[in-house]
């Protein structure tokens, strides 16, 4: 079966590893790229975007720009400490010939949906703005999306950029509050998965001999291991997608702190009848994976795009 697909995104090194694998994958059928600030601003990430489409030879995407900050912060500091100025590793790629669309990313991912209800999958790599201000536009959505399929949060386990939260949560956590407390089926992968996913020199190796993209991919994965950060997150969210078998993970009720300046960001998860006080679980947690089996996966399937 395939799967029709919105990428929202932020690249940013994983993500665009994350959208080279989604493009390997004849399973994923991609409706289309959405932009938002994360990592770094919007100017880069929406660019970049496009660049990673024609190094994939994904020309055909269309590209759109959404929200530029957080939906209540003025601005946030990124990551470009981990992903480089130019957000790709200072790989220093071309500027995108391709064009950036002139429609807002809130309005496709509504108009989208509500022209498939039901059929399609929303897969957020970043920061959840566009999906949480779409919701506010149009709150029917909610009802109308298959599945959301995110990278985010940090369940059962220390956050990565405070001691509480993670990046994306930290970001803008009233975005990701938001769509937690909405009704769209929920699968997390977060910090409780993806610090198994841990990026080795072997691993870089491999994917530096898989051809040309595995050797860029290998390149950025490099700086973004000498920059500190050791997992490969976003990626998880494309190969759950592709291979959910990979995985295994909880129901729970997770929510977003949202109020206190100290664990701002911080995920809130209910597993246990006590703690659930009579809620319903909101979200699959993913907690494992197969770590060779999703670097196998991602080897294999770079390969193919040369």
């Amino acid at each position: 079966m395939v799967e029709r697909v919105i990428i929202d995104c932020d690249p940013g090194i994983d993500d665009a590893i994350a959208l080279l694998l989604a493009f390997a994958s004849p399973g994923i059928e991609i409706l289309g790229i959405t932009a938002v600030a994360g990592n770094i601003p919007l100017r880069l990430t929406e660019a970049n975007a496009r660049r990673i489409c024609e190094i994939g030879g994904r020309t055909d995407l269309k590209v759109f720009a959404g929200c530029g900050r957080p939906l209540l912060y003025s601005a946030r500091d990124g990551a470009a400490a981990f992903h480089g100025a130019d957000g790709l590793g200072d790989t220093h790629l071309p500027e995108p010939t391709m064009p950036l669309q002139e429609q807002h990313a809130v309005n496709f991912i509504i108009d989208r949906v509500r022209a498939a209800p039901g059929a399609i999958t929303i897969a957020v790599l970043g920061p959840m703005t566009n999906l949480a201000a779409a919701l506010a536009m149009a709150p029917d959505i909610a009802d109308k999306i298959k599945r959301l399929v995110f990278m985010g949060g940090a369940a059962f386990c220390p956050g990565n950029v405070t001691a509480h939260a993670e990046f994306n949560f930290w970001f803008d956590p009233h975005a990701a509050n938001a769509i937690l407390a909405s009704k769209i089926p929920k699968v997390m992968l977060g910090l409780d998965v993806t610090s198994n996913a841990i990026i080795t020199p072997e691993r870089i190796h491999r994917l530096r001999r898989s051809g040309p993209t595995g050797n860029l991919s290998a390149r950025m994965l490099a700086y973004y291991t000498e920059a500190g950060s050791a997992s490969l997150h976003d990626p998880c969210v494309t190969a759950y997608l592709i291979k959910p078998e990979l995985f295994s993970g909880i129901e729970a009720f997770c929510e977003v702190e949202v109020q206190s300046q100290l664990t701002i960001g911080q995920s809130v998860a209910a597993v246990s009848k006590r703690d659930l006080a009579g809620r319903d679980p909101n979200c699959l947690v993913i907690t494992r994976c197969d770590s060779d089996g999703l670097f196998g996966l991602l080897e294999a399937r770079l390969a193919t795009l040369n």
